[in-house]
């Protein structure tokens, strides 16, 4: 294998773990939107909570980072089901109100985190041997980017789990898919709204507490990944399979386009392309909204 063979394995390596990232950021997003049409302004600052959990957990109270990442699920799921309860089930139907609720609700956990914690950065200890790289014929990526990887196909496989092999799963697409008809069968489509945002925001918070470890911890950090997490959803669509497959392509593509500019190039082409993706396919790759009644 010759250097620019091993260059460009390395891209399509290195794009596979930003697909990961950019998958796993946006998987609690894709649910919510997906199941109730709820453009949720506040998924970055889920993240963030999820960042802040593990850090106060690791510093306070001496928990290792590994139990770490399930608590974060659920104090962020419990967060986002008292947020759901209190605020967003008035708000059903009317997304232009929802989405400047959920946009309140985010600069209020912004704020509430920058009175709590300060506004100086924080950061998650991983293990030692997470910490290191994995190098094999000439190809090198770092332990926690793999770990990342392992753990976006672990959570896809959880959550097509819940919707496809569980009872709750079935009222979820039943609700999805046609409200009243659901209700008509005892469905109680308030509670599976409510349990569906607390486990996006559950989702967002195992996201938070990965990236935390990935980047330092601020009151802002969510911004740095709610953009991706928009684009994976509104180009796969709102489905589960379609964020994997969207986030699969724009992780692999911006790696390439990096590897032939660079990165704040590669950028700039990845808008473009979603951009006239979108405008010949607005529906995205695969439609769940459109499924909605």
């Amino acid at each position: 294998m010759d250097f620019s063979s091993i260059a460009f394995a390395n891209s399509l390596i290195l794009g596979l773990s930003i697909a990961s990232i950019f998958f796993v950021a946006a998987l609690g997003l894709t649910i919510i939107y997906g199941t109730a049409g709820v453009i949720n302004m506040a998924h970055g600052e889920f993240i963030m909570l999820g960042a802040y959990t593990v850090y106060a957990l690791q510093t306070f109270v001496g928990i290792p980072y590994f139990l770490c990442i399930p608590a974060a699920f659920f104090v962020v799921g419990a967060i986002g089901f008292a947020i759901e309860k209190s605020l967003i089930r008035y708000l059903y139907d009317r997304p232009l109100d929802t989405l400047l609720a959920t946009w309140g609700v985010s600069l209020v956990l912004i704020q509430g985190t920058r009175l709590i914690f300060g506004s100086d950065p924080k950061y998650v200890q991983i293990p030692s041997f997470l910490s290191t790289n994995v190098e094999a014929g000439g190809l090198s990526l770092g332990a926690f980017r793999i770990f990342i990887i392992l753990m976006a196909l672990g959570l896809a496989a959880a959550v097509w789990f819940i919707f496809y092999r569980t009872d709750f799963g079935i009222k979820v697409r039943a609700v999805t898919q046609n409200r009243e008809m659901a209700a008509s069968f005892g469905i109680n489509a308030g509670q599976v709204y409510s349990f569906t945002f607390a486990l996006g925001a559950g989702l967002a918070g195992v996201a938070g507490a990965l990236f935390g470890a990935l980047n330092i911890v601020l009151p802002t950090m969510g911004a740095g990944y709610v953009v991706e997490a928009f684009l994976t959803v509104v180009t796969g669509g709102g489905a589960l399979m379609g964020s994997a497959i969207s986030s699969f392509a724009i992780g692999e593509l911006q790696s390439i386009f990096a590897l032939i500019t660079n990165s704040t190039f590669a950028q700039f082409l990845i808008f473009v392309v979603i951009i006239v993706f979108l405008r010949f396919r607005p529906q995205g790759l695969i439609s769940a909204s459109g499924k909605r009644r």
